[in-house]
This record gives structure tokens, sequence and C-alpha cells, in this order.
């Protein structure tokens, strides 16, 4: 519908889950919606390694925000980061501009965690948004290509490890992603490579990986890893992350030229200037109704968030838990128009699940657990039914298909240069070339050691 200015006035910063979840909450309300994300797109993270693993392209998880509520009248999408938040006088800082609103929901995720070695993002990427993937997929096939032309077997070994720090959902994921490729891709694009000289690790300082599920679900996934042939080290802190690989703490190498890091979130910069209270790792605190605790036209949903729910569940960080909250808050701004109490959030757990590789994957809803094939098929039907868009579901649907039957991977391309800079300098680890090398030999190595 048409909006006036007397209209309430809404803002929603981010279009993740929970901020696009409930601006549509607001189709046909008698309010003015702007929503503020500094992508013009929704990212459907879950599949995000996918891409990183080269299973999918970027356009197959994520999709233009103004596409998304396009037929939506009274929204406003802008492009824009938002830098300052002034809670007292009710207002916002979108780059070097003021906007003012009525309401604010603040859905802005999460950071990466180094847990103060910012440093070790240079050798280790994140997994967070489309660039990080994209930076993860490049130095995953160059190390391919390098490793193709490699004549010392020692060197070529060093090329062919993967290692991935955190045995979380996404560390497990891109685990055996990573082994799927060097089982199946190198045996038969790569003529000079042998499969059993790659080199797939998990590396979880915890006692078991996938913490936030059953033992024994646990336990499944690490015999369904084990079997795909990744080496899981539990209990074992490293020291460093370097251009080498990882050291950890007894002074023990483990020499790879991919690193992947899995092991943690934070509070974004924008959350701990709020000047409210944060948990440890900068999490906001907010209140039942999922309003900042002294501001109730605020609220903040999703990852940034700590809440327990009125039934006493510590809220996941998950986006089902986003999609709820969003709609929640937009249920209670709708609800202050028209004079009604507000309630108290409860999350409705719809179960958690975790893919391993093809026909492997854990799965928990209620009181049922699944492991094996049965889970993998779950997996794929929820994922397949919360990605947004026809299009997009009709595409991920083919490309599994094609890749169940095939074992190929479509999306294996290397598109630019924009990974060779944050490539780690691993030259020191690498033999000296041949005497001569052809230029495309030079290009590859280069592009792998991180040089010019």
């Amino acid at each position: 519908m048409a909006s006036t200015a007397k209209e309430p006035h809404v803002v929603i910063v981010g279009g993740g889950f929970g901020g696009l979840n409930a601006a549509k909450a607001f189709r046909n309300a008698p309010v003015r919606v702007t929503l503020v994300d500094r992508t013009n797109h929704h990212l459907f993270q879950p599949l995000l390694y996918q891409v990183a693993t080269a299973s999918l392209s970027p356009a197959d998880i994520a999709v233009p925000i103004r596409s998304v509520l396009s037929r939506q009248r009274n929204v406003r999408v802008l492009l824009g980061e938002v830098t300052g938040v002034d809670l007292a006088g009710r207002r916002i800082t979108v780059d070097a501009d003021a906007m003012e609103y009525d309401y604010l929901i603040l859905a802005v995720g999460a950071a990466n965690n180094y847990f103060g070695h910012e440093e070790w993002a240079r050798f280790a990427p994140a997994l967070k948004n489309l660039d990080e993937a994209l930076t993860i997929r490049e130095r995953m096939l160059l190390a391919f290509e390098a490793a193709e032309r490699e004549e010392d077997p020692v060197v070529r070994r060093r090329l062919l490890t993967f290692v991935v720090i955190g045995g979380g959902a996404t560390g497990v994921e891109m685990a055996g992603a990573f082994a799927e490729l060097a089982r199946y891709i190198l045996a038969r694009d790569f003529r000079s490579l042998d499969a059993s000289l790659s080199r797939v690790v998990l590396v979880e300082i915890g006692q078991r990986i996938l913490q936030a599920f059953p033992e024994g679900l646990s336990a499944s996934a690490e015999r369904q890893l084990t079997s795909l042939g990744v080496e899981v080290i539990k209990g074992r802190r490293f020291r460093t992350i370097d251009e080498q690989g990882v050291e950890f703490e007894d002074g023990e190498r483990l020499l790879a030229a991919t690193v992947i890091w899995a092991a943690g979130v934070r509070g974004t910069p924008l959350a701990r200037s709020l000047g409210v209270e944060l948990d440890r790792i900068g999490r906001v605190k907010i209140e039942p109704d999922c309003s900042l605790p002294g501001h109730p036209n605020a609220f903040a949903i999703g990852d940034m968030t700590l809440l327990r729910d009125r039934n006493g569940v510590d809220v996941p960080g998950l986006s089902p838990a986003a999609i709820q909250e969003g709609r929640f808050v937009a249920r209670c701004i709708l609800g202050d128009l028209e004079g009604l109490p507000r309630g108290q959030f409860a999350y409705r757990d719809k179960g958690t699940m975790a893919t391993i590789g093809r026909s492997r994957a854990i799965a928990k809803v209620g009181r049922l657990q699944m492991s094996g094939t049965l889970a993998w098929l779950a997996w794929l039907g929820v994922h397949v039914l919360f990605l947004i868009g026809f299009k997009n579901r009709f595409a991920v649907m083919f490309a599994w298909m094609w890749q169940y039957i095939t074992f190929k991977r479509g999306a294996r391309l290397i598109t630019g240069h924009t990974a060779r800079a944050a490539l780690p300098a691993a030259a020191p680890a690498i033999a000296p070339p041949a005497p001569g090398p052809s230029p495309a030999r030079r290009a590859v190595a280069d592009a792998v050691s991180g040089g010019a």
C-alpha cells in the first residue's frame, strides 16, 4: 500500500533471515519501512560452504533484496552501511546521512572471531559472505592446479593438505566437502595427482565435534567424516597460524597450503557501539520482547543477540530462530500501534541438521535423531524449502541431482585475481622452481604462494 509521512517509520538494518522476514511481515501494514543493507542481496548462509567448495554458484544461494520485496509498496531498500545509532535521538547514520525512525530493528548478524589474533585472517579466511566463499574457492582450486604441475612430492603433499579449524556445523560441512573433492575430483580431472596424497584435517579444541548435538550424533558424524578420509583432531590447542600452516602448542607443525577458519563468531562493531550490555563475545543482551534494555522502540534480533526466551531456552544463532524473531518483532510493533500489550518471545525448535557429504548427515528433530542417508535426504528437503525464489530452488535441486549422479561439480571456476592478494606467502615451504619454468607455471605457483 502507498505510505504517507504520517505513518510510523520502521527502519530495518540487515537483509538476512531476520531482517528480511521482519520486512515481509509488514506487508499491507500502515507503516513505512526502510531496509538498509551494505550488500544488495539476501544470502542463504547455510549453503555458503557449497559455494566455497565449488558445488554451487553464488547466484544459486543469493537473491537481490529489491527483487524479494519488489511487490511490497510500503518498503524502500537502501544500499549503504550503518555507521552509527543514536538510540536516544531515534536516528541512525547511513554512510554520512542521518535517518530518523519511529521503530528500529537491528539484524546485522555476527562477525568472525579470531580470539584476538586478527593476523590469522590473512592465512585462514573465514566463511561469512560471498566474497570470503569465493576467496576460499580460488585458493582451493589454485592449490590443485599448482599441485598438478609440482614435481616435488613433499611440496605437492603440502599443496594438497586442507585444514579446517572449528568442529561446528560449518567446519564439519567444509571438511566433508573438501574430502569429497579430493576423493572424486582429483582422481578424475587431474592426471598427475594421486587422490591418496591429499589430506583433509578437522581441528577442534574441544573434546568432540558438533557439541550442539547429542553425543551419539556427534560420534556418528565423526565416523562419517572418517569414512571420507578426514582426520579429526580433538582436544588440541594451536599456537599460531601462518604461511606454513598450523603450529600446535607442543610445537608440532601441520603443513598446509589451505587453512579455513570456522571456529567462532563475535558481535559486530555496530553492536559494540550501542552502549548497552553485551556478553563476553559481544552479543547484545536483549529483553524478552527482543527490545534493547531501556529502549522499547529499538529491537535487535538474530546472531547479534543473546536471549533466553520465556520458556527458559537459550535461543540459538540459527536461521530459523532469526526468522521467528523477525516475525515476532513485527507483530510487537503492529501491536503497539493498536495499543496491545507485547508478549515474550518463545523459540520453536524445528530441529538442527549438519551435512557431512554425499548421503552423509546427522539431524535432530524433537526427540527424533537421524544419521546417514535418511538425515541427508531430510537436510536436502529442508534447505531447498527455505531457499527464496523458485529459480534458486530449481537451480540448487538440479545441481545436487547432477552431482549425485555424475560426481561432477560445475562451479570450479577461477574467474579473477581478487584472491591472489589474500593468499598467504608460502614460499619458504615450497621448493625452488626448476630452471626455466614456463610463464604459465610461474603464474600458478605465484598465485598459490601469494606472490605478485
